[in-house]
Order: C-alpha cells, then structure tokens, then sequence
C-alpha cells in the first residue's frame, strides 16, 4: 500500500542499501526512481491498493527498517559488538570456570529476575536466554553457575509444561515459544536436583571453613557470601523439586510439594537481606531497563525474534523479585489446600475465590492440573461424574439417587441419570478451566458457556419429567419434579450474576449504566437465585421427612430429633444481602438520576436501548430464566406506574432501607468471612449518606458523586462531595 505523504521525503532517504556480496549473486535492478515516479502520480492523502493487500493488511504489516516497528533494527542502535556464549568465552568476555561469589549472586539474581519476567508474559528470548551461560550449561566448569543453569532451565522447562497442559493462557499472558533452545532435556531432572545439592553441601563445607578458630582472624564478609550463594542453590532446588512433585499423579505429591515451599519461603529473607553483595548490573544504554553484567546480552536473541513490532521486556528490579516470589510461593501454598476439598461446589468456590486474587499464569495453571490430572480424573483418582452425582445429591436430595427410592435401582432410572451426568462432565470442567483465565477473559468466556448450560438445563428438565412419571408408577405419593433442572438452574444462574458483576471489577459500565445492571440482578437474576435455593431447600427437607418416616415404620424406638444444619443456609443469606445491596443501588442511581446527578452521554451512534441489549446479549441463549428485553424492562421499572410515583427523597429512603437490610443480614451470620465485612463497610456508610440525601443534603450542587469501589469490587461506597 502506497500513500501520498504532505512531505516530500529527502532523496537520501531512498538510496539501495544492498550488501556488496548480494550485489554479485543477483541481477539487482534500481527501481527507486519509478517508484518515486508512481508515488508522485498520486494527489494528497490518495491510497493505492491491491486486491491482496487492503487496509486490514496494512494494519498489520510492518515498516521494514524503522525501529519503532521493525524488531531486527534495534540490534543497529548500539555501538558494542553483539557476541553469542561461544564467542564471548574465546574473547574472554565472560568467564566459565572461577567465579567470585559475588560473581555468582549477581548472576543467579539476574537469572532470577529474568525468569519471573517470562512468567508476567514476555518472550524467553528477551528475558531467561538473555543469559549466555544457560545458552550451553555444558560448556561451564564452575559447579555452583553450571548446576544453577541447569536448575533453571528445568524450571522454565516444567513450568512451560505444565501452563500449556493446562491451557488456561491467552497471548498477553505468556509466551511458550522456546525459539529452539535446548531445555537441558539431556540432563535428568534428578541428576540435576543431585548437582544442585552437591553444590549446597560444599557451600556448607567453606562455610564452616571461614569461621574462625580459636586465635584466626575470621573474615564475615566471606561467610555471608558463602551464605548467600547457598541459600539461592537451595532455593532453586527446592523451586525445581516443588515444580516435579506437580507432575506426579499421587495427591501425596502435591502435599510433598507444599512443605517445599514452605521451605523455600523460609530462605527468602536471607535472599532479600543479601542482594546487595551480589555484583550490580549497569543498565542497558538502548532503553534504559536491562541489566547488563558478564554473562548477559540482551540484543543476542533479536534476530530470533518474529519479524513484529518490538515487544519491550522490562526486566523486574531484584527487590521485586523477592517479594514476587513470595507471593508465588504462598500462592502454590494455597493450589495445594485445593486436594482437601472434595465436593463440586466447594472446588467451584474454591476457583472463584483463588482466581479473585488474580494470581499469575503459573499458579493458575497448577491449580487446574493438580484438580484434573492427565488421566481427565479428579485428583487423579475420581471420576468427574461421580463428583457432579454427589453435588447433585447434597444440594436437591433427587429420590433417583436415594438409596430408600424404589428408582435407585431400577435400569431404565439408571439410564436417564447416568446419561446427563456424563452430558454434564464437560460442561462443568469447561466452567472450571474458565476460573483459571485471567479475569478479563474470563467474561468473555462466562458468556459463551451459557449457551452449553442452556443445553444441559434443557435435557435436566426431560430427565426430571421421565424419571416423575417412572416414579408415578412404583410410588405415587412422591414426585420428582424440577430436581435436577434446580441444579442446574443454579449454576447457570450463578455464571450469568458472575458475569455481570465482573464488569464492575473490570470497569466496563459507565456511571448511567449502573442502575440498569443493578435492577437485572436485584429484581431478577438474584430474586430467581432466592426461588431456586428455596426449592432445593425444600426438595432436600421432603425428602428428610421422607426417609425418617421409613425409618419410623421399621423401628418402634423413639428417636431423638435432632436440629440439622441447613446445608443451604449459608448462601441463601448471602443472597438476600447480595440482593439489598443491589436494590439499594439501583433506587439510589434513579434517585440521583431524578436529581440530574448522573452524567448522560449525547446519543448520537447508538441509544440507552443497544448498550442494554448489548450488556445482556449473552443471556438470549437462556430458556430459563427468560432475558429481560429492553422494552419489558422499561415496563417493570417505569415509576409512573405508582400512585402517586416516588420522589428522589423516597428512594434515598427506600436505597436506606435496603442497605440496612442487607447490614442486619450480615451482622446475624456467626463466623463472618472477609467478605461479609467487606459489604458491611460499604453498606455503612451507604446508609448514612442516603439518609443525608433524602434530607436534601447539597441537593443544589452541581458537582457529581463519586463512586468508591476500593472496599468492594460490586458495590461502590456513595460519595458526596
């Protein structure tokens, strides 16, 4: 694609740089000057293309020789000479044998710093190969340097791995590309945890060698180094060792790794407290954020680069790095808690909370292989059906999976619930890899995955209507009646409240849009969450009554009636809070609006009515509940349909009264969680400034509130300035 430029480029900038040795293989012909002559036939602005090449081609071509967008030309910017491992040995560049342990910190902090800024997403090319030694470990002869480059590459080797196993990565994520370089896969994982040990051994032996006998004079500095350099090797052992328990298929494993990393943690204030004796790099003169030390070039991989625009990797700071890896650390800590959870919703919550966090790709990624193991079994052990049948059971008490039922065994019976748990494995490890995508993805993800569990909800409604006439006929005092679609409404429920809520977090919604979003979930979505939570509730005590009245047909013994715990008792609560907090949003928006404090954009493209449809455009593919279109919505909420319609003082009043709600609601739950008090500290002062709002507190103030979501990621803290 050829565009006219207002300026005429400089003669000079249009000279044929081809190299000398090119110009005698090939019959070079000069073509500048017809192109020129071409480019002048075209008026200002004018675009000439081909059929091959349009507009979306040109988006994402790149300008051949211009820093900015071609990766190859950086390599140009500097004056040193650009040597591979090879090269900068036989120079003397880069020592391979005798190393100061300053040397050797330095070097393995670098290392360090370079592999966790591959895990934030960027090339191993610009970051962990920028490292010549790990280039060919082979060719080292200090123990300490070769068994840690080896120890690396093993990491970056099982960690590349295990996210690709997992597959819960998008591109910004990370980048699993090796550009060809070995990954020590010559060496074994234990050869090399054993070199790495030898070398903690002989670091204990000069430690204890440097410290002073009776009448020597005792040089510390020297102890503290030795110190320093063994607890990175033991580190990176542990790091490596912790990563290779993760790949066995026992759940022992997975508790073997979890006391390597509470290992590894302990040594981390050594490592912080000792960074400093290590050799500092002096940074990279191109842009300013690479280190550059013996033993590092960063521009040694640029021509393995994909000819792209440049992608810049800022190396992280090594202070950084330490307070990175202890947060990996306690995260892997938590993945591990995962193996003594052992029912559907709780691994579902367990997900939820732990993506919450937005940990990164590595623990993401181990968290879904410790759940599904290679075999596609829970915990390498259970089939994913008969997790899905025990959900099921705890949550509605279904009779076909009750023992006392006469459908428990009966074949036909068998058939039909055998047939939709196994329709139901995929749907639910889909939902289940999805909580492993950063959050943003996620969204989009939640949306589709709606249209399987419409599906799904489709067929439980035919199991539950087959299996209620199959019961008619052997018992006809019971029904099975919306057992099975309940589940299954619940979840899909949950996914749809999960994904507007999300928008929140991510700050998708414009401050107008907020009262919309808020009246789907609190009139709707939430208020059919309350109904399906109540029916399971009340399938799962029928059924209770059911089976102590057989009890009490065989035995003549009294029993004691004791008082069961609700099993749902808990979310329905959390429910009801959730559903006040977002009434009192809603009422609160519309008040505001009334007071003209909301700003509105200028409509001109589209309308209030195309970004409803498009907010809520995933929920189409849903039967049940039904979506709420946007002229039925303008309906439900039209105020003018009360006699006489409500002022913005009464909602402020009524947005009072739903947060107050929502705080009695939480202030009764027993052991409150952390984020029981998180909705409190935003249901508290909500209530104070809408009771100032109905008193007409700065109503004649042109000045906007603002909406404070730090305290809550879904319900912002009203403010009044």
């Amino acid at each position: 694609m050829v565009m006219k430029s207002s300026v005429e480029e400089d003669d000079a900038g249009w000279s044929l740089g081809v190299p000398e040795k090119m110009r005698s293989n090939a019959n070079w012909v000069d073509i500048t000057q017809d192109f020129k002559a071409a480019c002048r036939e075209l008026n200002l602005g004018e675009l000439l293309h081909d059929k091959l090449f349009g507009l979306f081609e040109a988006m994402s071509a790149i300008e051949m020789m211009d820093p900015k967008m071609d990766a190859g030309m950086i390599g140009n910017q500097v004056n040193r000479k650009v040597l591979n491992f090879e090269q900068a040995v036989k120079e003397g560049a880069i020592r391979v044998r005798d190393l100061s342990l300053p040397e050797l910190i330095g070097i393995i902090d670098t290392c360090f710093c370079c592999l966790i800024t591959w895990l934030e997403g960027h090339s191993l090319a610009q970051t962990v190969f920028t490292c010549l030694y790990v280039h060919n470990p082979e060719l080292i002869q200090d123990p300490p340097l070769k068994a840690f480059c080896l120890g690396l590459l093993k990491l970056c080797d099982i960690a590349r791995d295990k996210i690709n196993k997992a597959a819960v990565f998008e591109e910004e994520d990370f980048q699993a590309m090796t550009y060809g370089f070995k990954m020590a896969n010559n060496v074994t994982d234990l050869r090399v945890t054993g070199m790495l040990k030898d070398v903690e051994d002989d670091l204990q032996r000069r430690v204890k060698s440097t410290r002073s006998r009776q009448g020597e004079d005792r040089d510390p500095e020297v102890e503290l180094e030795c110190l320093a350099l063994f607890s990175r090797v033991k580190f990176t052992r542990l790091l490596l060792t912790a990563l290779i328990a993760f790949t066995k298929k026992e759940t022992s494993a997975v508790s073997e790794a979890q006391k390597l990393m509470t290992q590894a943690a302990d040594l981390l204030p050594a490592i912080h407290s000792t960074i400093h004796h290590g050799n500092q790099p002096h940074n990279d003169t191109t842009k300013g954020d690479h280190p550059i030390m013996m033993g590092f070039e960063p521009l040694v991989n640029q021509r393995l680069l994909p000819p792209t625009f440049p992608r810049y990797a800022k190396i992280m700071k090594r202070e950084e790095m330490v307070e990175y890896f202890s947060k990996l650390i306690q995260r892997i800590i938590t993945v591990c808690n995962i193996i003594s959870t052992t029912n559907l919703h709780g691994i579902l919550d367990f997900f939820c909370e732990f993506s919450e966090q937005s940990p990164c790709v590595l623990s993401r990624s181990l968290l879904q292989t410790t759940f599904l193991i290679d075999n596609k079994k829970v915990f390498g052990t259970h089939l994913m059906q008969d997790l899905i049948k025990d959900a099921l059971r705890s949550f509605v008490s279904p009779p076909v999976l009750s023992s006392k039922c006469s459908l428990y065994n009966n074949p036909q019976a068998k058939d039909y619930i055998d047939s939709f748990l196994t329709h139901c494995s995929r749907p639910f490890c889909s939902l289940i890899q999805i909580h492993g995508h950063n959050r943003a993805r996620q969204r989009d993800k939640l949306g589709h995955i709606l249209e399987e569990f419409a599906t799904l909800q489709d067929e439980a409604e035919k199991v539950d209507a087959a299996l209620h006439s199959l019961l008619l006929k052997l018992e006809p005092g019971r029904q099975h009646l919306a057992c099975v679609g309940t589940w299954v409404l619940y979840h899909s429920l949950r996914i749809m409240i999960l994904y507007l809520l999300s928008g929140f977090e991510l700050e998708l919604y414009s401050t107008h849009e907020y009262y919309y979003i808020y009246w789907y979930l609190s009139e709707f979505l939430y208020a059919w969450l309350m109904s399906t939570l109540s029916r399971a509730d009340s399938s799962q005590m029928a059924e209770e009554r059911i089976l102590e009245e057989q009890q009490k047909g065989r035995s003549s013994k009294k029993s004691k009636k004791k008082k069961k715990a609700r099993p749902l008792g808990k979310e329905i609560t959390m429910s009801q809070a959730y559903q006040n907090m977002c009434a009192g949003m809603y009422k609160t928006m519309i008040a505001l609006d009334m007071d003209g404090k909301v700003r509105k954009p200028q409509f001109e493209l589209d309308s209030e009515q195309v970004r409803y449809e498009h907010r809520f455009a995933p929920f189409n593919s849903v039967v049940t509940p039904p979506p709420v279109h946007y002229i039925q919505f303008k309906e439900m909420s039209d105020l003018k349909k009360y006699s006489p319609p409500p002022q913005s003082a009464d909602l402020y009043m009524a947005a009072s009264k739903h947060f107050q709600q929502a705080k009695l609601i939480l202030e009764n739950i027993t052991s409150p969680d952390a984020e029981v008090n998180r909705i409190l500290k935003v249901a508290k002062p909500n209530i104070v400034v809408m009771k100032l709002l109905a008193g007409g507190h700065k109503k004649e103030t042109k000045a906007l509130p603002e909406f404070d979501f730090s305290t809550h990621k879904y319900f912002p803290v009203v403010k009044i300035i």
